[in-house]
């Protein structure tokens, strides 16, 4: 056995999933990462970007930013339930964290606001006490904004609308409807309002509330708008949950890349027949070729697998579904499960899955009937087959790697954190994380050996929240995936990117 190559797919992205943004007082556009953990500052002239809250300080998922009068940044916390503040020497205090899911957040003068993003949600005031609530019902807020006749404008993602309210409460008022898809509404200098829609197309629609109420739309073709912000020129930023990055865009809808995009993950990774390469992407499907491309937006993807025209998939919230590329259908073969992560395929078409959360693997057959393989296991990562037939689990809690039959047999043990396998020819290959590297095991000897050490430092510990809060997803754990490639090769997802690797011998 010799060692690999490696050759990074796409470049890592600096902002991995980009939220919230809004301009800080150093002229910088300040971006919450809610997959990462941590909020960043960019030279919207440069694109340089600095860390400006790690992954590993008190503030979990952060979603929206808004500065305050006196400088201090506020953040909300969306899966933990909490806003912060983050004051000017770089301290945080907890403004409060009796909010259910918080998202949007706006100042009315010295007059903090945030919204919550829940079926039935609240718009509330913050201040030294409980939150006063203004208005409930709302259809899943997120980011708002203080408008010219002094209400905050917010959506409803649920039902495509967008409400105003006046900041000392009373009834809403509807102000637009039929709005595809809205994830945040924005005011230009000029007053005209514009709202972002979270689909594919990356779809902006301006109404001009001043005048006749008109609509006009610009489509960006930025994949999963967030958040927007503009500057004193009246130039427009926007961020991407899906695809990360920063990108200004013109008035005719043309953009200028400012921070790259690329991966919020990537999780799983396959290779079809063909010798294309798909990795799941938590909210999208993707393939890496020089860039990202987003083959669909269909959260939440982390486990996939190829199987002809269809991709089969996990999410670690619970869901085994199969895509359709020729008609884009997605069939859901089974729910309620917990954590499942790695999947492979039968030659019969039967979906084998290991379930984290349960310690099990499992089988979907073709009418979609849910089966055991096998029970018992820590936290089964992900599962492969060999050219017999026979398939494989890794076992992250108890870093081993086992070959499922009557009974478990241990193939691979003393492994830290072994997540995606595969395996060609006669060798395992296992992404062992804990020491962030690739080991190989001869599956005739037993015998082990590390065929690549992944450069860099490890990521930061962070704690991570809730895989569910108030029934909607969380931040879902990092999943490194392995897949097998043409010619021996190998495709490893690390590092925000996914790595080809190929044997040292050959060119």
């Amino acid at each position: 056995m010799s060692g690999f190559r490696a050759r990074r797919l796409t470049r890592p992205a600096p902002l991995r999933g980009s939220n919230g943004v809004t301009f800080g007082p150093d002229g910088r556009l300040y971006v919450a990462q809610f997959l990462a953990g941590e909020i960043s500052a960019v030279d919207p002239a440069s694109g340089d970007v600095e860390v400006i809250v790690a992954a590993d300080g008190p503030v979990q998922a952060p979603d929206d930013l808004a500065f305050g009068p006196d400088g201090s940044l506020y953040i909300t916390d969306l899966v933990p339930g909490r806003v912060w503040r983050r004051h000017p020497d770089a301290t945080f205090s907890l403004v409060t964290d009796r909010v259910r899911l918080p998202n949007g957040i706006a100042f009315a003068g010295d007059r903090l606001f945030v919204n919550e993003m829940i079926p039935r949600g609240r718009l509330l005031e913050l201040g030294a006490g409980e939150p006063a609530v203004l208005t409930g019902d709302l259809a899943m807020g997120n980011a708002m904004q203080l408008g010219p006749d002094g209400h905050l404008y917010y959506p409803h993602m649920l039902t495509g609308e967008v409400f105003r309210i006046a900041p000392d409460g009373g009834p809403p008022d509807l102000v637009a409807a039929d709005v595809p898809e809205p994830v945040a509404v924005r005011f230009d200098r000029a007053g005209t309002l514009l709202v972002l829609s979270r689909g594919a197309a990356g779809v902006i629609t301006r109404i001009d509330l001043a005048g006749t109420g008109g609509r006009s739309v610009l489509t960006t073709g930025l994949p999963g708008l967030d958040n927007a912000a503009f500057d004193a020129e009246n130039r427009m930023y926007v961020t991407s949950f899906a695809g990360g990055g920063l990108a200004e865009v013109h008035p005719d809808g043309r953009t200028r890349e400012v921070a790259p995009r690329g991966f919020a993950g990537p999780y799983g990774v396959t290779v079809d027949l063909g010798g294309t390469v798909h990795a799941a992407d938590h909210y999208r499907i993707t393939e890496p070729r020089g860039d990202v491309t987003t083959t669909e937006l269909l959260p939440f993807a982390h486990g996939i697998a190829a199987d002809g025209d269809l991709l089969h998939l996990t999410s670690q919230y619970g869901q085994v579904r199969t895509y359709d590329r020729g008609t884009r259908a997605v069939r859901t073969r089974a729910a309620g499960l917990d954590r499942p992560l790695g999947i492979g395929v039968r030659a019969d078409g039967t979906l084998v899955v290991a379930e984290a959360g349960a310690g099990r693997v499992l089988a979907v057959d073709a009418g979609d009937a849910v089966t055991e393989l096998a029970t018992g296991l820590g936290r089964p990562a992900d599962v492969t087959a060999d050219g017999e037939g026979r398939w494989y689990v890794s076992d992250e809690e108890r870093g081993t790697v086992y070959r499922l039959g009557s009974e478990l047999t241990v193939v691979a043990e003393d492994l830290q954190a072994p997540q995606g396998i595969t395996v060609v020819d006669d060798w395992l290959y296992v992404a062992e994380t804990g020491r962030a590297r690739v080991v190989a095991v001869d599956l005739t000897t037993g015998e082990t050996e590390v065929v690549l050490e992944l450069p860099g430092t490890p990521a930061p510990a962070r704690e991570f929240p809730a895989l569910h809060a108030h029934g909607l997803p969380g931040v879902p754990r990092p999943f490194a995936g392995l897949a097998a490639g043409p010619g021996g090769s190998l495709y490893l997802t690390a590092g925000g990117t996914v790595v080809h690797l190929t044997p040292a011998e050959r060119p």
